[in-house]
């Protein structure tokens, strides 16, 4: 096998990404026979086919599986060097990747994300909504803010702050039903809940439903496995739903029901890879989160 060609390396990483020599063309800048050619000749160099060529796209082979392994693990790398290297400036810069739950990226995040990209307007923030883990530790995100502490190893984490999920309704549910006197009437109100396939880290939103042990104490009018279903239901007047407080604090339109019942809490962590300890770019993030998610529990 003759010695690597690390250009024709990346352009093989970036098809083995995007499945189609078209694509990967896109993003290089290349026409798709450029992309082929260079493919080609990498084949040929190191003597085994990379991909199967079919109609609907390419698909790895069992040497083009490892060679990608080691081509991501090899460009992460690079990506860190980069990283440390931009770190090194005065001025924080550089792509930084957060990723945290729909909930909280949608209605607090990005309403206050922009204080922190004008105060560092050097850095590229990217923010990727999902109510599952991202694997930070692989580097497919620089961040994670998630209402659970992570399970992967070799993580940096720290609480951030406390969320409880409290009882909301709207003044056009309220006016027909009336307002609860207390959780034994919620046997009398219309609930809407997630349901059972929620994930951890917006399993508290049922518990207006369930008893002390976790279990359905009372049966939901309706079951939504989506955190903005719920508010869209609670808005439209259908009936009454755990949400996290933060969106009464954002939303007029939600009245809180029962006020003097605290419902329970997930704790807000933030966690980063180790190799991202002394980059500046998470470093004023986290300082940036710190100081602004008190507003969750000060109003």
């Amino acid at each position: 096998m003759q010695s690597m060609d690390w250009d024709k390396l990346r352009v093989f990483y970036v098809t083995a990404e995007s499945g189609s020599f078209t694509k990967a063309g896109e993003h290089l800048h290349l026409s798709q026979s450029a992309v082929s050619r260079q493919i080609s000749t990498l084949e040929d160099r190191i003597g085994v086919a990379l991909f199967h060529r079919h109609a609907r796209g390419l698909l790895l082979t069992e040497q083009g599986e490892i060679l990608f392994r080691l081509a991501r693990d090899f460009y992460q790398k690079v990506e860190i060097v980069e990283g440390r290297l931009r770190d090194s400036k005065e001025s924080p810069s550089g792509t930084l990747r957060i990723t945290t739950t729909i909930a909280f990226g949608s209605v607090w995040l990005s309403r206050h994300i922009g204080d922190f990209i004008r105060a560092y307007p050097d850095i590229d923030v990217q923010l990727m909504v999902s109510d599952f883990d991202v694997d930070i530790a692989m580097r497919e995100a620089d961040v994670s803010i998630r209402f659970q502490p992570p399970h992967q190893p070799d993580l940096i984490q720290r609480a951030i702050t406390d969320v409880h999920f409290n009882i909301y309704g709207s003044s056009t549910y309220l006016d027909r039903k009336g307002e609860p006197e207390s959780l034994d009437d919620l046997a009398n109100h219309d609930l809407i809940t997630f349901g059972p396939d929620a994930p951890p880290s917006v399993r508290a939103v049922d518990w207006i439903a369930q008893d002390e042990n976790g279990q359905l104490r009372y049966r939901p009018i309706l079951q939504i496995n989506s955190i903005y279903g719920l508010l869209q239901g609670v808005e439209s007047g259908l009936g009454l739903a755990g949400l996290p407080e933060y969106f009464g604090i954002t939303n007029p339109r939600l009245v809180r029901v029962l006020p003097d019942i605290v419902g329970p809490k997930h704790t807000l962590y933030m966690a980063y890879p180790e190799e991202l300890r002394d980059s500046k770019r998470v470093s004023v993030f986290r300082d940036f989160l710190l100081k602004n998610v008190g507003t969750i529990a000060a109003q």
